[in-house]
């Protein structure tokens, strides 16, 4: 197996573990045996740290559920998990109003068409994106939203709205900008 499809196959187990971890803090039910398995693969790949150490020289009947929240907090932290919209669809709530923004902005231009937002399935990451009728469909010039800087959407889609609609629509709309 050539180092790339090891890093692939860690990579994933670290954001299954993270997913397992992160909806069991959320729902409740955390046990040990997620957090451990975490561990060891840090401490496997050499990234051990106070946190992957307690778990693995602590017991795991030793835990308690305040053990295993505050581990399975720090450990989310170490691998810098953050849930996707699909685990938590009320990350969407901001970006969406961040888009009624940016719709309002385009329509006192006079220029029609719809914007919406979308997770596509074929986004690995997850990420939310805005798609508009008639626009490019070059999907790398499509901007990516995060969940924790909902103003992204107001700094960057009016860019990449403003050249579509100067292309397709003749309109000269220029956005707001901060510069």
């Amino acid at each position: 197996m050539h180092p790339y499809e090891q890093a692939d196959e860690l990579c994933q187990a670290v954001d299954e573990l993270g997913v397992r971890i992160y909806t069991a803090l959320r729902d409740g039910g955390l046990d040990a045996d997620p957090l451990v398995d975490l561990a060891c693969l840090m401490k496997e790949w050499g990234a051990p740290s106070p946190v992957t150490r307690e778990l693995l020289e602590r017991l795991a009947t030793e835990l308690t559920a305040a053990d295993l929240a505050r581990l399975g907090e720090a450990l989310l932290d170490e691998i810098g998990f953050g849930p996707t919209f699909a685990l938590e669809p009320d990350l969407l709530v901001p970006l969406e109003e961040a888009l009624k923004v940016v719709e309002r902005d385009v329509r006192a231009a006079g220029i029609t068409g719809t914007l919406r937002m979308i997770v596509p399935d074929w986004d690995v990451m997850g990420m939310a994106w805005v798609e508009s009728e008639g626009g490019s469909r070059d999907r790398a010039s499509q901007p990516k939203l995060s969940a924790t800087r909902p103003v992204s959407l107001l700094s960057g889609w009016p860019c990449v709205l403003h050249a579509s609609c100067n292309s397709e629509t003749g309109h000269r709309w220029r956005p707001w900008s901060s510069a």
